[in-house]
């Protein structure tokens, strides 16, 4: 009997246990951590507009440090805001605001001028101004920093000829013009600017700048008499330059002494030999 009582109590142990085995095998398999990845949905997608990062008046010439980004659910996009990536940045660069813009606010195409739009010179002239290109490599142009509305000052260097001027004076600069504004950089920054051709660090073949009918025609004889550069002025600079001359010799002392008159001289002629005695 008691034999009998253990093999009944084994047999419903086993079944017992294989009944939990049976149970297991029966449950639908864990999902993995990729469908649970998934399944869950995606965040929220954000975009970033250009934004003005201060105040701009109307007539300002923008450059990047103009802009900032703000990140805003994509259904809460400002109607017409220009989103931030660097073909706008770039076609925005050296643009004319036509409207004024509060700090913070959405730049849009209606509020500016960009530099490829038709009459862009036009409207960034002042009344009675004209606009005038000066040809510059990287040295005369500062090595390519030179930006939509910088002010600058145009110096003429040129050379004179060796038979008809002393060492001192051979070579002499000039300011010829003082506080022009710079208005575009480059054609191509006028007739469709690209974010190659707007790149940072680009080296100008050319700078339009504003000035007066008068000033125009002293820039157009000034590019055949020599070569011209030019030097960039402060934002903050009311102070006008000093038009001086300056020739070779107030640089270099050394060519002031070889230049000093000569004394007097003496023609010594013997038969049919004609020589000159010079006194110093």
């Amino acid at each position: 009997m008691p034999l009998r009582l253990v093999l009944f109590g084994l047999l419903l142990g086993a079944a017992a246990v294989l009944g939990v085995v049976l149970y297991q095998v029966s449950l639908p398999a864990p999902a993995s951590p990729a469908a649970v990845a998934a399944s869950a949905p995606p965040p929220p997608l954000r975009l970033g507009y250009l934004a003005a990062a201060r105040a701009l008046p109307a007539g300002t010439l923008v450059r990047d440090a103009d802009f900032t980004v703000k990140s805003v659910m994509a259904d809460q996009m400002p109607a017409n805001a220009i989103p931030d990536n660097a073909d706008a940045r770039a076609n925005l660069r050296g643009a004319l605001v036509a409207q004024y813009i509060d700090a913070g606010a959405p730049v849009t195409l209606e509020n500016v001028l960009r530099p490829r739009d038709r009459g862009f010179l036009a409207a960034v002239l002042m009344p009675g101004t004209r606009a005038v290109s000066v040809a510059v490599d990287a040295v005369t142009g500062v090595a390519g920093l030179i930006w939509p509305g910088d002010h600058v000052d145009v110096l003429l260097t040129q050379e004179m000829d060796a038979s008809s001027a002393s060492p001192a004076r051979r070579v002499m600069s000039r300011i010829i013009l003082t506080e022009a504004r710079v208005i575009a950089v480059d054609q191509q920054m006028v007739q469709g600017a690209s974010g190659e051709n707007g790149a940072p660090g680009r080296v100008a073949r050319t700078v339009t700048l504003e000035v007066t009918p008068e000033q125009a025609e002293r820039l157009a004889v000034s590019q055949r008499m020599g070569f011209l550069s030019l030097a960039i002025r402060p934002l903050q600079d009311s102070q006008i330059a000093t038009r001086s001359t300056v020739f070779g010799g107030d640089i270099s002392p050394e060519l002031s002494r070889g230049a000093a008159a000569p004394g007097p001289s003496v023609q010594v002629i013997q038969g049919d030999q004609r020589s000159e005695v010079r006194f110093r």
